[in-house]
């Protein structure tokens, strides 16, 4: 892939990655957090915002193959056993630090500087992950995507669905309160999805995590241009972490520090043994409808909830010790 500096389409998928970590600071978006909340408080609204992000997004693949913008996608990988277990591993990187790659630049925009060794953790887990696990390498399924190959009226039928979709939260809204309903937690998870798209439409892959794996195998093209579209990612998170009261200044434990690297790695073994990273599955393979990218993210899901409800059981005598 290669990306050009100068061009018009690089400055608006900059700004469109920018809007996207503004968002992330509001939005559901990291699963880590969904499943607390299944766990905790049984509810699955932050759940509920990340597969609404994947309509949103098989929804705008659908409109864009119809109006001729739709590039070449990505292929589709065979369900088989390194799927579960890519999906597990992904599960128990993200709970050992405490936050998925989504999560981890809110963390880290936040002020959280710990975080930064999470990308350097992925890069090291893709790089080590052939000489521990020795997985064969992925063949590519053939045939395109389900929703690629779907009638193109359903097209008509999404663009009727975000008009809904827009003018429910708006209806009614107050002039003083309609920002905040624009960045509500789901609404702004929305943004994520529509801002990713709109991404890869005008530069292709772009997400920090295809260019970790990618320059782990010796792959990564336009290095100069996908660094700087993270910059603006980071940026945007900085930006959201400020404006919602979230910034603060937290230094770097060497505990903090050693659990992101940890899960870093994890995540970046899981990565390459699916292979897709969690915001590859939930914002490309998911709207795509490849069935490896659903069931490698529910593997990742339950190990996730798994890790908490144990953690959970585990630390509790404990705490009474303590107490008493």
């Amino acid at each position: 892939m290669s990306i050009m500096l100068n061009s018009l389409g690089f400055v608006l998928a900059a700004v469109c990655i920018g809007l996207m970590g503004y968002a992330i600071q509001r939005g559901a978006t990291c699963t880590v957090a969904a499943m607390d909340e299944i766990v905790t408080r049984r509810s699955c609204r932050r759940l509920i915002s990340l597969l609404e992000a994947s309509v949103w997004v098989a929804g705008g693949l659908l409109v864009a193959r119809a109006l001729h913008m739709l590039g070449q996608m990505p292929a589709g990988y065979p369900v088989n056993t390194w799927t579960i277990v890519g999906g597990v591993m992904l599960g128990l990187g993200a709970f050992v630090n405490g936050a998925c790659v989504f999560g981890a630049i809110a963390r880290f925009g936040s002020g959280e500087w710990a975080y930064v060794a999470t990308p350097i953790g992925f890069y090291v887990g893709c790089l080590s992950v052939g000489s521990l696990f020795a997985p064969p390498a992925p063949h590519k399924l053939a045939q395109d995507s389900p929703v690629l190959q779907a009638s193109s009226w359903l097209a008509l039928v999404f663009a009727a669905f975000v008009l809904w979709r827009l003018a429910r939260p708006l209806f009614g809204a107050r002039p003083l309160d309609w920002r905040a309903r624009v960045w509500a937690p789901h609404a702004a998870t929305i943004v994520i999805g529509v801002t990713f798209l709109a991404a890869l439409l005008l530069v292709g892959a772009w997400a920090y995590t295809d260019v970790l794996a990618e320059l782990a195998r010796g792959m990564a093209g336009s290095l100069l241009a996908r660094s700087l579209l993270l910059l603006a990612l980071l940026l945007g998170a900085a930006v959201g972490g400020w404006t919602a009261g979230r910034f603060a200044h937290r230094p770097i434990r060497p505990a903090q520090l050693a659990k992101c690297f940890a899960g870093g790695v994890l995540m970046g073994w899981g990565s390459l043994l699916i292979p897709g990273g969690n915001d590859g599955l939930i914002l490309v393979g998911m709207p795509l409808l490849w069935p490896y990218a659903w069931i490698a993210f529910g593997t990742m899901c339950v190990t996730i909830a798994t890790a908490q409800v144990l953690h959970r059981t585990l630390a509790a005598p404990l705490a009474g010790d303590r107490a008493a």
